[in-house]
């Protein structure tokens, strides 16, 4: 995706576009024509064989830049039909100008009865905007089902009807488009919760406005990008040694629980940590030292054993495998009391949720459920809300906060949080969050800031997971992120 890197609002996306047309003199129209413009060369390009096209218009501006795009089409030798959700005569502004420009040039609009063009090569969904706050129902409905029952392919414009453009929720039913052309600044829906499985490919369209309309909003969040981690990873001096790079102390795996506490470890290993010490319950010490002897595993049966390890320690990772029983709380209440830089994921947060421990240094990496239980609230809520959730997990525990999931976010010490766009379904699965643990334990201790190791982590851990799905996303493992790990980062 050649995307900018940051994203808004729909209340900020309105305003850049006043702005646009009020102080830089860019005329409404002249904005929807530009829309139609791009989103033309998009669709020609990624279905040139599509010569049959059905556009369903809506009454707002989203349906104006469907007239638009309908009259432009029909110029270029494309078979057109259109199918408008409310009468023509009803529209206003700009989109009523956009519907007479193509009544003029020839052009006519049904009235979807229920059904679309059965020999439609494209359909083109510019029936509802980003405006979208209740759930579809009545024609609206039907006609997002009529187009998802299609076999044609799918181009919404600015964003799939039905899905909101804040949240990335779907409003009861929303249109499964193959391509969205977004118009004057990505929105955030398009990238969180279900936003992502209905937007397909994404382009963007700046409609050549200039950046000082878009200077007195803040945008909600910033796009990782693999620039972003090249400034962050510079290549090491040729005299460098391994003490310059870190000792991180990974404390878990309980009894019964070796697994993942090794990738982990391993994980920080193939990051660049410097050194990687593992204090893990002894029951299964001698496993993980045969299984990968350049982790130095310290087998510990209580936290007056940690004690030491702390002392070597530059960086800490709590959590992997770490279990809830008596000997997994007493390591939470020894390494908790350190002041040193510390990842806190997995079984640490279940314990962290249970007690009133804060800490400004540290990082918290949980997944949907387990910010559900650090903030005593329902999955559900975590998924519908997930910037709001982060936000109260940082001011309820400090430190800097990873929400992981399909767009993983990071809280910013200034300015808006980070999203991860990389990343794929493949990666749901078991030992997932141990590697990136590693990763960012490993981060850290070779100097990143919190908030950065963070950040290049997520992205880190996304970009191996997608290089691991190359032959396929089903059956993907955690120990097979491993192996990419090394090319992300030496970027």
């Amino acid at each position: 995706m050649n995307l900018p890197a940051e994203i808004y609002s729909v209340e900020s996306v309105r305003a850049i576009d006043q702005v646009a047309i009020n102080d830089a003199g860019i005329g409404g129209y002249t904005l929807m024509t530009r829309a139609a413009e791009a989103a033309l060369a998009e669709a020609q390009e990624r279905f040139p064989d599509a010569r049959r096209w059905q556009l369903i218009c809506g009454g707002g501006n989203n349906g104006g830049d469907g007239y638009v795009l309908a009259r432009l089409a029909a110029a270029r030798g494309i078979g057109v039909s259109v199918l408008s959700m409310l009468s023509p005569d009803s529209l206003q502004g700009d989109a009523a100008i956009a519907f007479q420009d193509f009544a003029a040039e020839g052009g006519a609009a049904g009235t979807f009865e229920g059904s679309l063009d059965a020999e439609a090569e494209l359909l083109v969904d510019a029936v509802l905007g980003s405006g979208l706050e209740r759930d579809l129902e009545g024609r609206f409905a039907e006609v997002v089902d009529a187009i998802n029952r299609h076999p044609a392919s799918v181009l919404a414009l600015d964003i799939p009807s039905g899905l909101n453009a804040d949240s990335g929720r779907v409003m009861g039913v929303a249109v499964q488009a193959d391509l969205t052309v977004t118009f004057v600044g990505l929105k955030s829906g398009l990238f969180l919760n279900e936003g992502p499985d209905y937007v397909g490919d994404l382009c963007f369209a700046g409609l050549d406005i200039p950046a000082t309309c878009r200077s007195q909003e803040q945008a909600v969040l910033q796009r990782v990008d693999d620039d972003t981690i090249r400034t962050l990873l510079a290549p090491r001096k040729r005299d460098a040694h391994k003490g310059d790079f870190g000792h991180v102390l990974i404390v878990g795996g309980g009894p019964g629980m070796s697994g993942a506490v090794r990738l982990c470890g391993e994980a920080a290993l193939r990051s660049g940590a410097g050194l990687v010490s593992v204090a893990t319950h002894p029951s299964h010490h001698a496993t993980i030292a045969s299984g990968r002897p350049e982790l130095m595993c310290q087998a510990v049966e209580s936290a007056d054993d940690v004690a030491p390890l702390l002392a070597r320690a530059t960086v800490i990772a709590i959590g992997p495998g770490l279990g809830s029983g008596e000997w997994s709380q007493s390591m939470f209440a020894a390494v908790t009391q350190s002041d040193l830089p510390m990842v806190v994921d997995a079984d640490a947060l279940n314990l962290l949720g249970q007690s009133d421990v804060r800490q400004p240094g540290w990082i918290l990496t949980p997944h949907p459920g387990e910010a559900a239980r650090l903030l005593d609230c329902s999955t559900g809520e975590v998924q519908g809300d997930r910037r709001g959730a982060l936000a109260n997990i940082a001011k309820r525990y400090g430190g800097t906060v990873v929400l992981k999931g399909s767009g993983s976010l990071v809280t910013a010490a200034a300015g808006p949080s980070w999203l991860c766009t990389a990343g794929n379904p493949g990666m749901a699965a078991p030992g997932m969050g141990d590697v990136l643990t590693g990763i960012i334990a490993a981060l850290r201790a070779q100097g990143l800031s919190a908030e950065m190791a963070a950040v290049a982590g997520v992205n880190i851990h996304a970009r191996a997971g997608d290089a691991a799905a190359a032959s396929g996303q089903r059956g993907l493992m955690a120990s097979d992120l491993l192996q990419e790990l090394r090319h992300w980062v030496n970027p």
